[in-house]
């Protein structure tokens, strides 16, 4: 279990747009996100998201010059906490996140933890949901969900 999880924007709005904001409460202990993250959010957070400042932020202006900056600022972060997880769905913010070493999920693999951890019994009502945003998500991964979840 991660100390912390450390969330972007992106993450939390997909979650509330499929009306699972509350998901991530069940499944890990201390979400954080920093102040960006708040800004970008534009909507008020639950109580049980912490909002924890970037110290070094000469280094997250470096890192907004590769990625926006809610991703930025939560890159840094789990750079200065250690033991985080990072909530990213980005591809060009996973990159950054994988070439500094830095451990990270998504919203595909928060919703196969749920379903793991029996807070979820299906992922395809979810994935359903997903598919319905402007969450991008091909076919075949979404049939390989199902398939790792036992759903097809």
């Amino acid at each position: 279990m991660h100390n912390f999880v450390i969330s972007d924007t992106s993450s939390l709005i997909i979650f509330e747009k499929i009306d699972q904001l509350g998901l991530l409460n069940k499944l890990y202990a201390n979400i954080v996100v920093t102040p960006d993250v708040v800004g970008e959010y534009q909507d008020q957070l639950p109580d049980w998201i912490n909002v924890t400042r970037v110290k070094d932020k000469k280094y997250q202006i470096f890192l907004e010059t590769q990625v926006d900056r809610g991703e930025a600022s939560s890159i840094a972060l789990a750079m200065e906490l250690k033991d985080s997880l990072l909530l990213l769905d980005d591809l060009k913010a996973r990159k950054l996140a994988k070439r500094l070493n830095l451990k990270f999920t998504g919203a595909l693999g928060v919703i196969s933890k749920a379903k793991q951890k029996g807070f979820i019994s299906e992922v395809k009502p979810l994935l359903d949901k997903l598919v319905l945003t402007n969450f991008r998500i091909s076919d075949r991964i979404v049939n390989e969900m199902l398939i790792i979840n036992g759903e097809l």
